[in-house]
């Protein structure tokens, strides 16, 4: 499967007037960079060097192709030039700071210990092929690390989500799935097969997203995994900021994926939608009162010690709310909670699972929270 996030820069998704100058200078410039007859204009490459004397630090970036002046020139065979330019990252602490002033991370080459030369060439090659900026080799995160796929009619995603989610970590994965009328648990029990990285619990029926999660805390808990990730199998969370979420856990038992910090947006939805989630999410800052700009996110890290201490058994919600509620525990056990910013890309494949059931779910579990879940200090 071919997948490329489209870029996001419309004001009502990125926030871009919240930004700081350097920010809006950099989604200016990606505005700007346009494709014309599948080369990239001169006046385009003419601007990064620009860009990179305002960031702090500058990256490297490698400039794009300038177009040939002659008008015989035949179109060059192959892949197309990409309008943005690749930018590079010694490591992925490093990467944050570029991510949240407006760099997309589609377009950046994160080396964590990886040859330049290697890591910018398969970076490019894969940029070029719709895949992102694949790296030479899978990263090597420094904890046992399993990432938790709950599956529904998924069909289409799943072996493409798995083969993409090896290209950029090397990481054991779980498949919950709950009795896929098509099919998708017999494909998951094919890819189990062929590699041991990856395990299948099946479900019977459709028991919801939250008890999927549970089960898979709890399979990481039991069989001493340091770290365990929240993944859609639809694509909506980009593998690439795989390895940037489980990286990002050295110094926080909770990493969340945030389409609401800086940086972050989301990518296809209507106004409708935007408003809806924007709308959810502060009320659920205002009445809980827990600091965290994304409460809905279902793209996250956590510590597995830190799972442990928790009552799992005690946690009922599903859909948001269960995002909800558990960021919110892990908020009042004293458990430190980071955000990194996002694209959420709207699923191309499939259906979502989202009702109003759900919805209605999360608004009326909000304000009992704050007397449902106790302060205690486990993180100490």
């Amino acid at each position: 499967m071919r997948w490329r996030s489209a870029p996001c820069t419309r004001a009502t998704s990125c926030e871009v007037a919240t930004r700081p100058p350097v920010a809006r200078r950099v989604l200016a410039a990606k505005r700007q960079a346009s494709i014309t007859d599948g080369r990239t204009s001169a006046a385009a490459s003419l601007r990064w060097p620009l860009l990179r004397d305002a960031l702090p630090n500058p990256p490297h970036v490698t400039q794009p192709a300038r177009e040939s002046s002659s008008p015989a020139a035949a179109p060059t065979p192959g892949p197309r030039p990409l309008a943005e330019p690749l930018v590079i990252a010694r490591d992925f602490a490093a990467a944050e700071p570029l991510v949240r002033s407006g760099i997309d991370s589609q377009h950046l080459c994160v080396l964590q210990g990886q040859d330049e030369a290697l890591a910018r060439a398969a970076a490019e090659r894969g940029r070029a092929a719709g895949d992102g900026p694949t790296p030479p080799r899978p990263h090597q995160a420094p904890w046992r690390t399993l990432v938790v796929i709950p599956t529904y009619n998924e069909k289409d995603n799943l072996e493409p989500i798995v083969t993409a989610i090896w290209r950029y970590l090397d990481t054991d994965i779980l498949v919950v799935d709950d009795g896929s009328p098509d099919g998708t648990g017999q494909i998951a029990d094919r890819l189990a097969a062929a590699d041991r990285r990856l395990h299948v619990l099946h479900r019977t029926g459709k028991q919801g997203l939250g008890t999927a999660y549970i089960a898979g805390f709890r399979f990481a808990i039991e069989r001493g995994y340091q770290r365990v990730c929240e993944m859609d199998a639809d694509f909506s969370h980009a593998p690439w900021d795989l390895p940037r979420l489980v990286f990002a856990s050295v110094d926080a038992p909770l990493v969340i994926g945030s389409r609401y910090v800086q940086g972050g947006c989301t990518v296809g939805w209507e106004l409708k939608r935007r408003l809806l989630s924007r709308g959810a999410n502060l009320y659920t800052r205002t009445v809980l009162g827990s600091g965290i700009k994304d409460n809905t996110a279902g793209f996250r890290c956590f510590h597995v010690d830190a799972l442990a201490k928790l009552d799992l058994s005690a946690v009922h919600a599903q859909g948001y709310a269960f995002q909800i509620e558990m960021a919110f525990r892990m908020v009042r056990a004293g458990f430190k909670v980071k955000e990194i910013p996002i694209h959420f890309v709207d699923r191309r494949v499939g259906k979502s699972k989202m009702d109003g059931k759900i919805a209605r779910e999360a608004l009326l579990l909000v304000p009992k929270l704050r007397g449902r879940v106790k302060k205690e200090r486990l993180a100490d």
